[in-house]
């Protein structure tokens, strides 16, 4: 395999409703699709991800939210189109400060509640004053340090 592609398997109560809103994530079909089970081989971002039909899913965990960084302003805006055609509720992001970058970005949130973000990065750090430099020497957090934006 000559490109690196990210797998991402994800437990799901409902097959169907979770294909529909994958489909209209990614704007591609399932490879597979079984009763129990469905596949997107996704070209762009290169993404193996699977659902697997169980019973519960526990929510929240240790998984924050996913997300699909794109290069420009206009392809978050074709994913609104793409999430709004859907029928998905989303929320709208412009120009906003999270992670310390500034950013344009959608959320939805697949039938399960996994939130997932497409976003585009414009400006890469708002504040490279507040960089830390890593010392071998101490695993301490710096005081202070504020609560990541995007959790």
């Amino acid at each position: 395999m000559s490109v690196l592609k990210t797998h991402v398997a994800l437990n799901v109560t409902n097959i169907e409703k979770s294909i529909e809103f994958y489909r209209a994530m990614f704007g591609v079909e399932p490879v597979k699709y079984k009763a129990d089970y469905a596949k997107f081989d996704i070209p762009n971002p290169a993404l193996n991800l699977t659902l697997n039909l169980t019973d519960s899913v526990q929510s929240g965990g240790a998984l924050s939210h996913l997300g699909v960084q794109v290069e420009s302003t206009q392809a978050v805006e074709a994913a609104i189109q793409r999430f709004t055609e859907a029928g998905l509720a989303l929320f709208t992001e412009e120009n906003t400060n999270c992670c310390y970058a500034l950013q344009d970005k959608v959320w939805v949130t697949d039938p399960d509640g996994n939130r997932w973000e497409v976003f585009v990065v414009k400006v890469a750090d708002t504040a490279p004053e507040e960089n830390i430099k890593a010392n071998a020497n101490s695993s301490e957090i710096a005081p202070g340090l504020k609560k990541p934006c995007c959790a």
